[in-house]
């Protein structure tokens, strides 16, 4: 990506984990990069953490020398700039939005253009450890896939998936982290309830939890594998996966995904 030019449509916090992962992965230079952000205190904020970036206040003074488009606002602010951003892009621009629930066929009806990726981040990118889903039409070639993919595997993992499937990724990566803090803060809570104090029973729930999603990912084996390898028969865990069974913590996951879900739906 040595030569690309990029242009963060807003600065928040998402912009500038991307922004960060592909400079610390010696993917883009400062100058390669831009942000175009309205708000006085944030602008601020970009010019610090990223010293060498341009930062604009209007669309029209960053696109002219971008090649990759990346519209990191919400969607309700998406839809409020469309018409302007429309009569921007240019045939050579790459668009690609992190805006959740906005489908690919909306995004290519409101900007006016086939050149779009859709693509649904989660907030763990902040820390390199990021999950994201793309996802592109039979229009966009592989090399622009690869442009995508290349930005977002600095930050963390990437998968393909069809859009209509995209829904589903937001109900589980892209609002999933607030379920494990909920879940590292339950395990804390118990902990403290066992006498630990809350500093090291936060820190002992959050390295398991850690721990446990990196032997999944570095074994390839099947979660329900690992867990009967540290179950024994008549054992501490079994007693307390029946009681998680018991408080039916397995459906509340399963419910969690599903109501994410259909609210990403909603957002249309």
């Amino acid at each position: 990506m040595a030569s690309e030019k990029v242009v963060f449509i807003g600065g928040g916090q998402m912009a500038q984990a991307l922004a960060g992962g592909a400079i610390a992965a010696e993917l883009l230079h400062s100058n390669d990069i831009s942000f175009v952000e309205p708000n006085g205190e944030q602008v601020k904020v970009l010019q610090a953490v990223f010293p060498g970036c341009a930062v604009f206040n209007a669309m029209q003074d960053a696109l002219h020398q971008a090649d990759l488009v990346i519209l990191s606002v919400k969607p309700h602010v998406l839809k409020e700039i469309s018409d302007q951003l429309s009569q921007l892009l240019e045939a050579r621009h790459l668009v690609v939005s992190i805006a959740a629930g906005v489908s690919l066929e909306t995004l290519q009806s409101i900007l006016k253009t086939g050149r779009v990726v859709r693509v649904m981040p989660n907030t763990p990118a902040l820390v390199g450890a990021g999950a994201s889903a793309i996802s592109a039409d039979a229009q966009i070639d592989d090399s622009d896939i690869s442009r995508v993919q290349t930005l977002l595997e600095a930050v963390g993992t990437v998968v393909r998936v069809p859009d209509s499937l995209m829904h589903a990724v937001t109900g589980l990566s892209g609002s999933g982290p607030a379920y494990i803090y909920v879940m590292i803060e339950a395990l804390s809570d118990g902990g403290v309830a066992q006498g630990l104090p809350r500093e090291v029973a936060t820190r002992l729930a959050a390295q398991t939890v850690l721990g446990a999603a990196k032997m999944v990912l570095d074994s390839g084996k099947h979660p329900g594998q690992l867990k009967d390898q540290v179950t024994s028969p008549g054992g501490t865990t079994i007693a307390a996966i029946r009681t998680l069974e018991k408080a039916g913590v397995r459906s509340a996951f399963i419910e969690a995904v599903a109501s994410a879900s259909e609210r990403s739906s909603q957002l249309q």
